[in-house]
């Protein structure tokens, strides 16, 4: 179906890469989606590394195919993670939240292929120039943790495929086969996805906030904390419309009772993470549908899109 240097360097049949999110990037997603042909990842942010070890021995009961951790640099400060990681048996690696240089050398000398995520063109060159083998180029319209300097996708990814020569993820608005087409056109050889993996039946996230998903408009999430980095874009709720103007308090300190919004399903407790995408999502779906559906519909844009204009 695909052939290009990431499925080729990771391994797999369909170019989308499920986004590595606290919490939710376990062992129950990661293993769905890899199943479908597709990349998952076990998350780090969480900061809880006994109970990641646990979800990457998971994994291997789970499926057979490749899948990736995430190093979140931010949250995770102990130099031990490479070697925790090597010694999962993990081969593909996404670092993120930090400076690229801290360990790419040393997951790339133990034989891993080593991503880096950017916010910037700025970020992009620095990654490459620390010997990475490809990037996640990450535009502002992503749910999560981001640059308080917003970039969208289309500024971003065009710009960053235009100045490197390694392969590129594109994250941040990706949903279905007509954007991840469009990731293609701009230089992108796959997406990540997580807005639409939590609306998912395999998410173990509360199914309020699934719901909340499936509700959003396009206009239904806010980009706070601009003054206080990381911002995070996040779905519109009373505690976030309160908060998207705020320049005195720092939006993390919303995250405290994360635990109660994540599995217990009350949507003002904490600050619900999402992309604008959700504007598009219109149902909770299996992730083998969601990826079959999107490598399916992908496909039959692009040839489309040949058949109309090339032909």
């Amino acid at each position: 179906m695909f052939k290009n240097r990431i499925t080729d360097l990771l391994g797999i049949e369909i170019p989308i890469v499920q986004a590595p999110m606290g919490y939710i990037a376990r062992a129950q997603l990661a293993s769905a989606v890899s199943n479908a042909g597709a990349m998952g990842i076990i998350e780090t942010s969480s900061g809880d590394l006994a109970a990641i070890r646990e979800e990457i021995t998971k994994m291997a009961d789970l499926t057979d195919r490749p899948f990736g951790v995430n190093i979140a640099q931010a949250f995770v400060r102990d130099p031990s993670i490479v070697e925790f990681v090597v010694e999962q048996g993990v081969r593909f690696v996404i670092t993120s939240a930090g400076d690229p240089r801290t360990y790419t050398t040393q997951l790339k000398d133990a034989g891993l292929t080593v991503f880096h995520v950017i916010p910037t063109l700025r970020a992009a060159q620095k990654a490459v120039d620390a010997g990475v083998d490809g990037l996640v180029v990450e535009g502002s319209e992503g749910g999560g943790f981001k640059n308080p300097s917003d970039v969208s996708t289309m500024v971003l990814l065009p710009l960053v495929a235009s100045k490197v020569d390694v392969p590129i993820v594109a994250a941040g608005g990706f949903v279905d086969g007509r954007t991840m087409a469009a990731a293609f056109a701009l230089g992108a050889e796959a997406v990540q996805m997580g807005t639409r993996m939590v609306a998912t039946v395999e998410s173990p996230i509360h199914e309020n906030w699934k719901q909340a998903i499936v509700a959003a408009r396009e206009t239904d999430t806010v980009l706070l904390n601009r003054h206080a980095a990381p911002s995070l874009r996040v779905l519109r709720t009373e505690r976030s419309n309160a908060l998207e103007f705020d320049v005195t308090s720092n939006a993390m300190e919303h995250m405290a009772r994360h635990q109660e919004l994540y599995f217990g399903g009350d949507m003002d407790s904490a600050l619900a993470l999402s992309g604008a995408v959700a504007g598009r999502i219109n149902s909770v779906e299996p992730v083998a549908k969601v990826i079959g559906d999107c490598a399916r519909d992908c496909l039959e844009r692009l040839s489309a899109l040949h058949d109309q204009y090339l032909k």
